[in-house]
């Protein structure tokens, strides 16, 4: 229970650094992020607080999946009616916030007085930002085992296309949910970008048995597969290459910008939902369980560094708990009470099952 409250505490804490109260979120220079930090003191010199470090919609809108997840649901139908009143619910809360406008574009399209479509939103071609993938993590932990692959796929996929309905958007509310169960079942970090492409086609399955724009989704399907291909083969993790991930010597901040910006679709990393969730999981392959390394590469980087510190931190915190965390960085976290309650109802519903 302890790495679930976890890691709903450090996707907050990954988010709140990475966006700091947005201004870098907005700057492309992970060089001027680092030396910035280095006046604050350090990592380990900085408190959290609501009015300096407050969340991001990535938070609330993560929060808003999580309390779908733990209400008292009796059919996938339902939850998607309870997901699609809390998005439209969060909207109102992210007032007076930095909002990403494609959440909220996506959040316009939803139907909550519509009993039948209510979650069924139309193809969105501008819907394939990060924010699926940010507020799906927690699917993950709901449907962790590996019994419950096929529920994984079918609510993160329906959870990612509410809001951002576009193959790059929501396949990454699936890549993030996958790597959340296989955080939590103990798979090799090294192992889950193969094994999350050789659940792609389970995907597209699914997709093509709702019937729901597949002729627009078959023209942008390849797009997601093919970034991460080119990513596990960069990085040399092929199935047959004994499992070492290679990195390059010389791997400063500048360095570092230049890769995402590679990897990303329009020079800015972590801004579509292949990225997102790829620059976090690189971060923790480099890093091998130390924190401030995972900040380095997936919260102080140019680019969406919000949304990509939000996914690692998640994800670290079901890997390694809070033990090496600097206390500051949690103990005045804004909604902290609320996203240790979420985490707790997630591992009592995951671990009792309907």
């Amino acid at each position: 229970m302890d790495t679930f409250k976890a890691a709903m505490i450090l996707a907050g804490v990954g988010d709140c650094l990475g966006h700091r109260n947005f201004s870098w979120d907005i700057c492309n220079s992970g060089v001027k992020i680092q030396e910035e930090l280095k006046q604050l003191g350090g990592l380990e010199s900085i408190v959290l607080t609501e009015d300096k470090w407050p969340v991001s919609h990535n938070t609330v809108m993560h929060m808003a999946t999580a309390e779908a997840l733990v209400s008292d649901y009796w059919c996938l139908e339902d939850l998607y009616r309870e997901m699609v009143k809390q998005y439209v619910d969060a909207v109102d809360k992210l007032q007076g916030r930095q909002i990403d406008p494609a959440t909220i574009e996506g959040c316009s399209q939803l139907k909550p007085d519509n009993y039948l479509l209510a979650w069924h939103t139309p193809f969105n071609e501008k819907g394939s930002g990060f924010g699926a993938a940010t507020k799906a993590m927690c699917i993950g932990m709901r449907y962790w085992k590996p019994d419950r692959l096929e529920t994984l796929i079918e609510v993160s996929t329906e959870c990612g296309r509410m809001t951002h309905n576009h193959p790059t958007g929501f396949l990454g509310s699936l890549c993030t949910a996958l790597f959340i169960s296989y955080a939590i079942q103990g798979k090799p970090i090294v192992q889950w970008g193969r094994e999350m492409l050789k659940v792609l086609p389970m995907a597209e399955e699914y997709c093509k048995k709702t019937i729901r724009h597949m002729a627009e989704y078959q023209e942008h399907w390849f797009y997601f597969e093919a970034k991460w291909q080119f990513y596990l083969e960069e990085r040399e993790i092929e199935e047959d290459n004994g499992n070492k991930p290679s990195f390059p010597d010389k791997y400063d901040a500048e360095e570092m910008d230049k890769i995402y910006r590679k990897w990303s679709s329009e020079g800015r990393g972590g801004r579509r939902g292949h990225d997102a969730p790829m620059i976090a999981y690189d971060a923790l392959l480099a890093a091998g369980g130390d924190w401030k390394e995972v900040c380095n590469r997936a919260m102080f980087h140019g680019g969406e560094s919000g949304a990509t510190g939000s996914i690692a931190g998640c994800l670290y915190g079901l890997l390694y708990g809070l033990n090496n965390i600097p206390k500051g960085l949690y103990q005045e976290l804004e909604l902290k009470e609320k996203l240790e309650q979420l985490g707790e109802k997630l591992y009592q519903v995951s671990t009792k099952e309907k």
